[in-house]
């Protein structure tokens, strides 16, 4: 039976960064970003507002703003070949984040079979955003399952990849998880741990339990 292995982004396939912190790197707002990452980890705003107040920090966004904090970003290593060895041995690849649709499909491109974000207007921005494309935790688990359902999986054939709060209610639903240089929200849930820079180290614990 193939296996349906779930990404999630910021932290995980970013090293100790979010794409939005990334993103307002290029227009000098990373710090007004940063602190807005803080008050979500805290629980003192939910996903929804943040989405929100980025959307405004962002009024002077632009494709190239985009490419560049994507080019420019600290990603693991290896992240391609491991998703290249995914689809040769038949198994499956996805991308499912809070952060927004337009930095997180960009990894089709390296890859993945679908690469989820919340959903976000097309930059520059002529539209605001829409509350009820925002994803939450919960939604990565509603998400895992229309992907299930399109791959010819099930929740028995998945493995979860995630470092905090929000990968806290997949890790819940699949037989083998593994936490990516994680905080202490995910600590007792993750079938595996790993810290370090190489997402091909990560995948190896992974394949250990297939």
């Amino acid at each position: 039976m193939a296996r349906l292995h779930l990404f999630d982004l910021d932290g995980t396939l970013l090293h100790g960064t979010t794409a939005p912190v990334e993103i307002s790197r290029q227009l000098g707002l990373e710090a007004e970003t940063a602190e807005l990452d803080r008050a979500i980890a805290a629980g003192r705003i939910d996903p929804t507002e943040y989405a929100a107040r980025v959307y405004t920090l962002w009024a002077e966004l632009t494709d190239a703003h985009v490419a560049a904090a994507f080019d420019g970003a600290p990603w693991l290593a290896r992240i391609q070949d491991v998703w290249a060895e995914i689809r040769e041995t038949g198994d499956y690849c996805a991308v499912v984040s809070l952060s927004p649709s337009f930095f997180v499909e960009r990894l089709l491109g390296w890859g993945a079979h679908a690469a989820l974000g919340s959903r976000f207007p097309a930059v520059p921005f002529a539209e605001p955003v829409d509350p009820a494309g925002v994803l939450t935790a919960a939604a990565k688990v509603t998400i895992a399952d229309r992907l299930c359902e399109r791959f010819g999986v099930g929740r028995a054939d998945c493995v979860a990849y995630g470092d905090s709060m929000s990968d806290r209610d997949l890790f819940g639903v699949v037989p083998v998880s593994v936490a990516v240089n994680a905080d202490g929200h995910l600590a007792g849930l993750a079938t595996y741990s790993y810290t370090g820079r190489d997402l091909w180290d990560a995948y190896e614990l992974a394949c250990g339990a297939r």
